[in-house]
């Protein structure tokens, strides 16, 4: 028989990693499916068109990804993780084949909303199932590999998108159709080999908090518009900013207050009193708002600058994917064997502070070499901290609000992503135009209208006579530099939450939580009052059964 690698779990260590194989498969195809059209996206947009609403394509899956997430992890305490599971692969699946068959930007655009739907649901019930099947101690090799997938799925999608938009007889409409096979897959291995009990048919009937649901939804929704379309569609000092402003902070404190009052919340107000809990979700919110940052912006400098190929530019983030895949896989043997966790993500942010700081020093003619290097400290340092600050909220919370806090921490980190391409793209985009309108008044050229706000296509950009060309290079790089530098101080705070965390001992045994069942945390002493008083009934009751007080009143 099988060594046991989940104790206190029922599972031995072949069955975990059977379940595994399909959590692993089911995160890279849905986390592919973010990060794959950052090369392709200039073809895509030349085929259909729509310059104005690039943004989108890219962004549309990140916020309905974030808004989604925590549904999903309340969800599945209702109807059952499996079950859930499922549901959320298959609505990828089918989102996918639909943005394959797009005949427009805006059918392109709604496709890739649901995509977000579906893959919202199987990052967070990714992380949840792991961790009913593994117990903290344990869990920290076994999220290590998830770890090493997440960082695999970020990188490779470009990698992927620019094979398949270079390759003849496939072209972009395949970045979205080669994930449905792959979706179907998981669902089968998880179909299988996943067992996990299910409720009496006296169970609770499901309650689900919907107004906090269109509450949290509606202000995270509005703040992301407002950061995706401020200073492009309408200006900062604008109606509609105030506007959005307005209708994000009301939503959002009518969510806390629906929250401290839903019998059965979405995001239970209790996990904001967890000091793990609170200083995790922050530190990952903002290495959302980093990692997107690097992933999405450094492909266009290296098809634009550099003049490279979209299969050229995903190549060139191979250092950081290695890098993440081995410092998260090696982390997690460490944190197993030891049951120590706090060093490796204080160390790993720190590494992802100064990775941030050399890309910020890029020119047009940096060093190769010196950008894959760069490349590699950013890996490095999502590798020894994302997976382990979902791990250590695991490890904090009791069992019964473990799905509610690993739904919480993946929502604010794909909320720093998704705000992370917002922000940082209106950044880029305003110091572009600035850059570029000094440069050419300098060089006593003329000024277009709109100058740096629409760039083309790479082979557009190589084909403008010098020294325009010149000019718009330099400026184009000169803002990302800006873009890059705004993440240092925000990896710097994520650094600093990272050291105020707790070392918390890595519990050693868990339970697997009935599927949908009500979960309701009970503190330790009063179970420990309720075994007294069982064995104390059970004593009573001896052979004969419960002996009958004489004086009792029916």
């Amino acid at each position: 028989m099988a060594r046991s690698g989940a104790a206190g779990t029922g599972y031995t260590h072949r069955q975990v990693l059977e379940i595994l194989s399909g959590l692993i498969m089911a995160m890279l195809t849905a986390m592919i499916s973010t990060s794959v059209i950052a090369t392709a996206l200039p073809t895509i947009i030349g085929e259909l068109g729509g310059q104005e609403q690039l943004a989108w394509v890219a962004s549309a899956p990140l916020l309905t990804m974030t808004v989604a997430t925590p549904l999903w992890g309340r969800l599945s305490d209702l109807f059952g993780r499996k079950a859930m599971f499922q549901a959320a692969v298959v609505l990828f699946a089918v989102s996918s084949l639909a943005a394959g068959f797009s005949q427009d930007i805006g059918g392109l655009i709604a496709a890739r909303a649901v995509q977000g739907l579906g893959a919202g649901g199987v990052l967070s019930l990714t992380q949840i199932i792991l961790g009913d099947v593994v117990p903290p101690r344990e869990r920290g090799r076994y999220s290590g590999y998830l770890g090493a997938a997440y960082g695999v799925s970020m990188v490779a999608g470009p990698l992927v998108g620019g094979f398949l938009v270079d390759t003849p007889g496939l072209g972009w409409r395949w970045c979205f159709f080669v994930s449905v096979p792959l979706a179907v897959v998981a669902s089968l291995i998880i179909w299988k080999v996943l067992r996990l009990p299910r409720p009496g048919r006296n169970a609770p009937r499901p309650k689900i908090d919907w107004f906090g649901a269109v509450t949290i939804t509606g202000g995270a929704t509005a703040i992301m518009l407002l950061l995706s379309l401020g200073g492009k569609e309408f200006a900062w000092h604008s109606p509609w900013t105030y506007g959005l402003v307005a209708l994000g902070v009301l939503l959002l404190v009518l969510a806390v207050v629906a929250e401290r009052r839903a019998a059965a919340p979405i995001l239970p107000p209790r996990l904001f009193g967890d000091r793990t809990f609170v200083l995790s979700a922050a530190s990952l919110l903002l290495v959302g708002v980093v990692m997107f940052g690097a992933l999405i912006f450094l492909p266009q400098y290296l098809q634009l600058v550099r003049g490279m190929s979209p299969t050229a530019s995903g190549l060139m983030t191979l250092p950081l994917v290695i890098g993440q895949m081995l410092a998260s896989t090696l982390c997690g043997q460490f944190i197993t064997r030891t049951g120590r966790w706090k060093a490796y993500p204080v160390a790993g942010l720190a590494l992802l502070t100064l990775g941030m700081f050399l890309l910020s020093r890029l020119h047009v003619d940096s060093p190769l070499v010196l950008i894959g290097v760069d490349c590699a400290v950013i890996g490095v340092g999502l590798g020894m901290s994302m997976q382990i600050l979902v791990l250590a909220t695991q490890n904090a919370v009791p069992h019964a609000d473990m799905a509610a806090a690993t739904s919480g921490v993946s929502f604010f980190r794909s909320l720093g992503g998704a705000v992370g391409v917002a922000a940082l793209g209106a950044v880029l985009t305003s110091r572009l135009a600035t850059e570029l309108t000094e440069r050419l008044r300098a060089a006593h050229l003329p000024v277009p209208n709109g100058a740096g706000s629409e760039l083309g296509t790479p082979e557009e950009i190589h084909d403008l006579p010098e020294p325009f060309q010149g000019l718009l290079l330099e400026s184009f790089t000169d803002a990302l530099q800006t873009a890059f530098l705004v993440c240092v101080p925000l990896a710097l705070v994520a650094l600093a939450g990272a050291l105020a965390l707790r070392e918390l001992p890595l519990r050693t045994s868990a339970v697997p939580v009935p599927e949908p069942a009500e979960a309701v945390p009970v503190p330790k002493a009063t179970e420990d009052t309720e075994a007294v008083k069982a064995a104390e009934a059970a004593e009573a009751a001896g052979p004969a059964g419960p002996r009958q007080d004489p004086t009792a009143v029916p």
